[in-house]
């Protein structure tokens, strides 16, 4: 049943896709990995992989693809994005111009954190009913 499939597929692409814009600083979760170094040395943090031009482009690619992916990796992409967006280093989600979103709240604190945990909750829940 492709309702279930992509419950069950939808899920885990959310939450992935939702760590991937920080695969640019050595200080993230899934920046650490040294087969994720490169990534780092061409791109800086906050620019590229912090647009809503990139997020598009790989989602439209991905509905190419694999088109069940291409929505859930959209919502988690983007919920990093707009959380990224309210705090003070901000992004500028219109790459390479410099128009930047930000906000006021500390980057990396428990504010962020928290706004980060219920968005994707939010996110989850969506899917899983989205899929009934």
């Amino acid at each position: 049943n492709g309702l279930y499939a992509g419950k069950i597929f939808g899920i885990p692409v959310v939450l992935i896709s939702s760590l991937l814009p920080d695969v640019d600083s050595m200080n993230s979760y899934l920046g650490k990995k040294w087969f994720l170094r490169p990534i780092q040395w061409i791109t800086k943090h906050r620019g590229l992989l912090h647009s809503i031009s990139f997020t598009i482009v790989v989602a439209l690619a991905l509905s190419l693809i694999w088109p069940r992916l291409a929505f859930p990796f959209f919502l988690g992409y983007g919920s990093h994005l707009i959380v990224d967006s309210f705090t003070i280093e901000g992004t500028r989600p219109l790459w390479p111009l410099k128009m930047k979103f930000q906000g006021n709240i500390k980057t990396g604190g428990r504010t962020e954190d928290l706004i980060f945990v219920i968005s994707l909750t939010l996110i989850v829940l969506i899917m899983i009913f989205m899929f009934v």
